[in-house]
């Protein structure tokens, strides 16, 4: 049975991720890339969907068992074994699921530590997987466990059963004999093979491969599990302590980079290495989340694949990383973008697959049960062929920012910045499906038109900056005239003057977080009353208990759902972390980190959020780790510690050069 959703830790290579629970079970992993089918899918169903766990090999209790009359078949299949002073279940089941007294990881890294203490001793378990630009272009991926001894001797046991498929089928497994007299263990369905290689005897039951050994103080037993095309020969078998050692310094070398000295480093030091460990190195496509179908309703439908790049969300995190000082990653996801929208911006999609894929046709996994019966569990997502305005907004200023802070200019990025302007001259009184990917009919939202504005606003002040740029006389006057009606348009149509608000659409009564944006955008300026009135009626009208934040309301007065799907959601993480920026904006600071300080809270203790906090069973919900969560932390955390005591309104240079000099901080 998969753990809570915050029991998780991440570990990952920068083309695929591994989630792996407290009682050292990796419940979830795709091979080879993060869109790949699971090979282990016990985080959506149960153990038969697939997991591998390295634990103590013992059960609660330490006494052996009192003899027993002739027990029956049942009772003989399911019997512990006698083995010393520890009692460790037979070769038919599973090691089992003891959590770990400790975890943490490595350093600033995403190395996995995990310890027991156990009668007989102490032990450590240690999960990573090497980035695979250590071993080169062609290098496949890899997941290593090493289990080290801390004190005492600990009986422990490698339970591995591979589902391919989603869990659907089960591979061929056998041994290939080496020729110094060793063997692999290899597993095959198709197109996929794995192997598996470890420092301990293996056998096989119900099919499932186990390794019941001890470790002493001072010793350590690795295993490591690649994964190769099933046509190819077989991958070498990785040196684990020099992979681990490798690993170490690559992600040492690389949190160094990071610029940000405020109070919060460390958490924005953590969510940094999960953004980059979400990103997929080969291509600069930057994953929403290295799961599917984690529900932001437990039990109901509201489950979702976010194994792909949106566009809005790798471009908030380019922002993130660039502020930071991370110049390669960004440069990176502009070339990325700029492959993936080709030469065709007016049919621009809200997503992409990692590597620009445009079709990602959505289905369901019929045979997977789904986390704690949230069904159905979803691959692919039919929203990429919504239409979402606000999107052109998220993308022209991510690339105005890497403008401001001296990224080396391309002349395709400049290119594609005016064609995108010029879709959105004929298209942005248009309705579309807004930030939420609601699937309910198209309306004007205000988000959507705030963020056209956006990209029209930073593009004009672009030209300004390299007039020579102007792709003719009279575009740079145009566009200032089309600015200034957007921005007539949306204060005349989206505001409500009777409650002093913002509206999520034009003509609505209903409120919507991301309505909190309009000062971080610099639409309005922070001490603007109408600003003010929307941060408060937000606060009012879409706040839980806790003082966190709901996107939008999900039911209207008669109880009817307003956004295609039953069920409620829980508290969206990145509203609250923009409530917590714009109390800052209006003076309320020391409100502001309050805010920050409860949310920094709802972290699991290795410091990863998912998408959104459930009040009412307060736990983590939605797909994990998050990086729609991640980065507006960091952006909060900036923010407080540039703010100091007080924040005095916008820059007069406009947001965006607001940014560029917060990447300093």
């Amino acid at each position: 049975m998969a753990g809570r959703i915050e029991d998780y830790a991440l570990i990952g290579d920068m083309q695929t991720a591994a989630l792996v629970s407290r009682d050292g079970a990796v419940d979830w992993l795709c091979l080879p890339r993060f869109d790949s089918p699971a090979v282990f899918a016990g985080l959506l169903g149960t153990d038969e969907h697939g997991f591998w766990r390295i634990g103590p090999a013992e059960a609660v209790a330490t006494e052996p068992p009192a003899p027993a009359a002739e027990p029956s078949p049942a009772a003989e299949r399911v019997r512990l074994t006698d083995t010393g002073d520890l009692r460790v279940p037979p070769p038919t089941a599973a090691a089992p699921a003891v959590p770990a007294d400790r975890r943490r990881y490595r350093g600033d890294s995403l190395i996995l530590e995990q310890e027991w203490d156990c009668p007989g001793g102490s032990v450590r378990v240690i999960d990573f997987m090497p980035p695979r630009p250590l071993a080169g272009r062609d290098a496949v991926p890899q997941m290593i466990r090493i289990v080290e001894g801390l004190s005492g001797t600990v009986r422990m046991r490698s339970a591995l059963r591979m589902r391919f498929s989603y869990g659907r089928v089960v591979p061929w497994v056998h041994r290939v004999e080496q020729a110094d007299g060793g063997h692999r263990t290899v597993a095959v369905a198709g197109p996929d093979s794995v192997w598996l290689d470890g420092e301990a005897e293996t056998y096989g039951r119900n099919l499932t491969t186990y390794a019941d050994f001890a470790v002493a103080a001072g010793e350590r037993i690795a295993f490591a599990l690649t994964w190769q095309a099933s046509h190819l020969d077989p991958p070498t078998a990785p040196d684990a302590e020099e992979m681990l050692d490798a690993t170490a310094d690559f992600w040492h070398d690389w949190a160094g980079q990071c610029t940000y000295q405020g109070p919060y480093r460390e958490a924005v030091i953590r969510s940094l290495i999960t953004l980059k460990g979400l990103t997929y190195a080969p291509t600069g496509g930057i994953v929403a989340a290295p799961t599917t179908s984690l529900p932001e309703d437990l039990g109901g439908e509201r489950n979702w694949d976010y194994r792909y790049t949106w566009l809005r969300d790798a471009a908030i995190t380019l922002s993130s990383l660039l502020r930071t000082g991370y110049r390669d990653e960004a440069r990176a996801w502009r070339e990325w973008l700029l492959r993936a929208v080709a030469g065709d911006p007016e049919n621009l999609q809200i997503m992409y697959g990692i590597a620009g894929e445009r079709e990602l046709t959505e289905s369901s996994l019929d045979w997977l049960p789904g986390y704690e019966g949230s069904q159905p569990v979803r691959v692919g997502n039919g929203a990429a062929g919504q239409l979402q305005l606000d999107v052109y907004g998220e993308v022209v200023e991510a690339l105005h920012l890497a403008h401001m802070t001296g990224l080396v200019r391309n002349d395709h990025a400049h290119h594609l910045q005016l064609r995108l302007i010029e879709y959105l001259e004929d298209h942005w009184q248009e309705r579309d499906e807004g930030i939420w990917e609601v699937r309910g009919p198209r309306r004007h939202f205000v988000h959507s038109k705030v963020m056209a504005w956006v990209a029209v606003d930073r593009t004009i002040k672009l030209l300004e900056q390299t007039p020579e740029d102007a792709p003719s006389d009279g575009h740079l006057e145009r566009w200032r005239e089309l600015r200034d009606t957007i921005h007539r348009d949306v204060c005349e149509k989206g505001y409500d003057p009777e409650r002093n608000t913002f509206t999520q659409y034009y003509g609505g009564k209903e409120l919507d977080a991301s309505l909190l944006l309009i000062p971080q955008v610099g639409f309005l300026p922070p001490d603007d009353k109408r600003v003010i009135g929307t941060i408060e009626a937000i606060q009012r009208e879409l706040s839980t208990e806790d003082g966190f934040v709901l996107r939008y309301p999900t039911h209207d007065e008669s109880g009817n759902n307003v956004d295609g799907l039953s069920g409620h959601e829980g508290a969206f993480l990145a509203c609250s972390f923009w409530l917590a920026d714009d109390l800052a904006m209006i003076g309320r600071v020391q409100e502001a980190r309050e805010l920050f300080d409860k949310l920094l809270s709802l972290r699991n203790d290795l410091g990863l959020l998912a998408e959104e906090w459930d009040p009412r069973e307060k736990r983590q919900v939605g797909n994990f780790p998050q990086a729609f969560s991640h980065v507006p932390l960091i952006d909060t955390a900036l923010r407080l510690t540039a703010c100091g005591g007080a924040y005095l309104s916008a820059q007069p240079n406009g947001p965006a050069a607001d940014r560029a000099e917060q990447a300093t901080v």
